[in-house]
């Protein structure tokens, strides 16, 4: 194989109340990476579409490409690789952009050398990543972007992983506001310090949510999928954050909160008709002040990313 072409998907992290520990991936929209091989060592990008210049063109600084280079060089190899990456998330936008980015970089790499590394030992890598895009080395997206499904981070130190299953109705509503967020911004205004009422309330929701959606309880999933900690800091940052979540909920969404850092907010709902007919309500709510939105309704994503072309 001298050419691959892959894909790697948008994720919701945090999931309400399981900042930093939560995430899921969706089916649509995602990354699309084009690896062609050299004969010559390193890592070239010959092409951004779809960034409007702002991703840097430096293969160190660049969240796709910094994790082939790590690859490369973990596996010793004497060749390189020529990169085009397809950019079809916003940057800011609270979908994953960055963690798609990182995902789709290492899985085609290790894909296009033979596939040297599991799947899991990837998870690194793509870490790292994320650490060059936005500061913070956390794997709430690329975990889930890399493995699919709906993933919890355990721990960091050392890095424990796992999935959960969930029920096959359940889909997601994915909505997101043209208003930027920065990552860096959202993390620098939350408290570094939190009451023992409000952590004793989100671990009950925390362990509320996983039983609920392991157990098939959709009541149980509602109730849980409150946020005391994060979302009454964040959502400031989010025109129209009160009107558009009630308008999601009284559509008849299970939960709606922030996806990962904002602005795009995410609704779970039983069934693909309710979830469709909250995304409709979601972005009429921010559509009421001239906010234009673009929505996506997806049931989880099991499998994360794909081959979708190799020469």
């Amino acid at each position: 194989m001298n050419y691959i072409k892959a894909f790697a998907p948008a994720t919701v992290a945090n999931v309400a109340c399981g900042f930093d520990i939560f995430g899921f991936a969706l089916d649509q929209p995602g990354d699309i990476v084009e690896l062609r091989k050299l004969d010559t060592p390193g890592v070239i990008i010959k092409d951004i579409i779809g960034d409007d210049g702002r991703l840097p063109r430096e293969p160190e600084r660049n969240a796709v490409t910094v994790v082939m280079l790590k690859f490369l060089a973990h596996i010793g190899a004497t060749q390189g690789v020529e990169v085009i990456l397809h950019k079809n998330m916003p940057l800011g936008s609270g979908m994953g952009s960055s963690s798609a980015s990182s995902v789709v970089g290492i899985f085609a790499i290790n894909e296009l050398f033979g596939r040297p590394l599991t799947q899991t030992q990837l998870l690194p890598f793509a870490i790292e990543g994320e650490r060059i895009a936005c500061g913070a080395a956390h794997a709430d997206n690329v975990g889930p972007a890399l493995l699919g499904g709906f993933v919890v981070i355990r721990s960091y130190a050392p890095l424990d992983v796992f999935k959960v299953k969930v029920p096959d109705e359940l889909y997601c509503t994915l909505v997101h506001p043209d208003v930027e967020v920065n990552t860096k911004d959202a993390r620098y205004i939350l408290r570094n310090e939190v009451s023992l009422k409000n952590t004793i309330s989100q671990m009950g929701n925390v362990a509320g949510l996983i039983a609920g959606l392991m157990q098939e309880d959709y009541d149980l999933v509602s109730r849980s999928m409150v946020d005391v900690i994060i979302e009454p800091v964040r959502s400031i940052l989010i025109p129209e954050f009160d009107h558009v979540k009630q308008a999601a909920l009284n559509s008849g969404a299970l939960g709606c909160s922030i996806s990962g850092a904002g602005p795009s907010m995410f609704a779970l709902s039983r069934g693909q008709e309710t979830a469709s007919r909250v995304a409709q309500a979601m972005s009429e709510a921010f559509g009421s002040v001239g906010i234009t939105t673009k929505s996506y309704v997806s049931q989880i994503n099991q499998q994360g990313p794909k081959i979708l072309e190799t020469a």
